[in-house]
């Protein structure tokens, strides 16, 4: 089993790593292969509302999205991780994850379903419990199942160093590790043992304006 830990930041050992790390480390010593993600520095656009790729079957803009897109099918969980900019998620993260889950539901992939997710995020002192659920909000509307720790998924600091001093932010991040690693294997333990997913109905829209 394997989870995809998305660093969101354009520090690529920053902050958010930091934390991403403390995850990936609980989840390795609980037999879970991880690989951290990383979205880099280049410009990422938003969503230009094209719906090329309902018929594509991926992003019409090649970037990291479709990157991602291509290996979603193979990862069991996914852990996202952003800093807080203004008191909510940063900018490269809120248009990947606008263009990822978009293009996923628009082109019938459906990589995210039913599969374990958690945010993580990172501030140096105020902002986080917005941005936080602001990320939920993605897991939610794609029927992922999000997994929980101590306390919500944040840490603090300016610097990685900070953020190694938050012991409790820390302990949050080793939880939530060893949290998803137990889920994953409760839901391979259930599918060995013939538990079937829920059945699915076909989707209805109800638009507020007739």
């Amino acid at each position: 089993m394997k989870v995809l830990l998305v660093n969101g930041s354009p520090n690529e050992k920053g902050c958010t790593y930091t934390a991403l790390e403390v995850v990936a480390k609980a989840l390795g010593s609980n037999g879970i292969e991880t690989e951290i993600f990383q979205l880099g520095r280049k410009p990422l656009s938003g969503c230009v509302a094209c719906r090329k790729c309902m018929e594509l079957g991926h992003c019409v803009l090649s970037d990291r999205v479709n990157d991602l897109l291509l290996i979603a099918k193979d990862i069991d969980g996914f852990v996202f991780g952003s800093p807080v900019h203004y008191a909510s998620a940063g900018g490269a993260i809120t248009s990947f994850m606008d263009r990822l889950f978009f293009a996923d539901l628009l082109s019938g992939r459906r990589s995210f379903y039913l599969k374990p997710a958690a945010a993580v995020v990172s501030a140096r002192r105020a902002g986080t419990t917005a941005a936080f659920d602001q990320l939920n909000k993605y897991f939610t509307i794609s029927e992922m199942p999000v997994i929980s720790s101590s306390y919500w998924n944040m840490v603090h600091g300016s610097a990685p160093e900070d953020v190694n001093k938050d012991l409790e932010g820390l302990q949050i991040m080793r939880t939530l590790g060893r949290n998803m690693a137990w889920f994953l294997k409760c839901k391979e333990a259930g599918i060995k043992a013939g538990v079937v997913f829920p059945e699915r109905e076909e989707r209805i829209r109800t638009n507020f304006i007739r």
